[in-house]
């Protein structure tokens, strides 16, 4: 199935590469994604049991309001208009963050459907700041999709921790697929404004260890990343 939202670095194009990379039993075995982001490899191999994790707590709550109310979620949504007025009206009301879980996970999906790009992306204050996309006919509100989620998120626990929780979750056997925001190689290429925190290469290193500690475990990984000098160093 496709993933709810537009992510960027989302892997939808990519999942046929990445899980050829996965054991050939994987759909027996327990999956798990820290950064979870948009879930495009998480909807296509619709994993039976798992967790789903990412330090975003808007993106959190959105996945479980879209888990344990997604009739509520559409009807929601639905409310909003679609115009460039309407939509700075709810971007500010997003980021006052006087919201309901479903009313906050409603402006969400209006604010990803049409955003610039689709991108979410907050300043230093961690308020959500992407103009206006201008798209011709959004698809706002994807109703099978959400219904679709619903009940495929029910298969796993939905986390908002740092990504080393994986360290004391994910057992012998288990698949982690890591996806962290990456390392910029170049000066246009240095969007990880996912949090206000970032992602810098002190996270890099952690998520290093991680990939280590992991393999000790016997705990089977797939990492994505750029290919920059930094990171082959690294991991080398």
């Amino acid at each position: 199935m496709r993933p709810i939202l537009k992510w960027a670095g989302g892997k939808r194009s990519l999942t046929r590469e990445i899980i050829n990379l996965f054991p050939e039993d994987f759909k027996y075995r327990s999956y798990h994604e820290p950064f979870f982001g948009g879930g495009a490899v998480f909807f296509k191999i619709q994993p039976k049991k798992g967790s789903i994790n990412d330090i975003n707590k808007k993106l959190i709550n959105f996945y479980k309001v879209v888990r344990e109310h997604p009739y509520e979620l559409i009807q929601e949504t639905k409310k909003h208009l679609y115009c460039k007025d309407t939509y700075y009206d709810l971007r500010e009301k997003f980021n006052n963050g006087k919201l309901d879980d479903i009313e906050a996970a409603a402006l969400f999906l209006y604010l990803n459907k049409t955003a610039y790009n689709g991108l979410y992306r907050v300043n230093s204050d961690g308020k959500f700041n992407v103009p206006f996309g201008r798209h011709k006919n959004p698809t706002i509100t994807p109703e099978k999709t959400i219904l679709q989620a619903s009940k495929l998120l029910k298969n796993v626990e939905i986390l908002n921790q740092d990504f080393n929780y994986i360290a004391g979750y994910a057992e012998k056997g288990d698949i982690v697929y890591l996806d962290p925001p990456y390392q910029p190689i170049s000066e246009t290429s240095k969007f990880t404004s996912y949090t206000k925190e970032g992602f810098g290469l002190k996270k890099h290193r952690s998520l290093r260890n991680l990939c280590f500690t992991l393999d000790r475990q016997g705990v089977l990984f797939v990492l994505s990343n750029s290919f920059s000098k930094q990171i082959e160093d690294l991991y080398s």
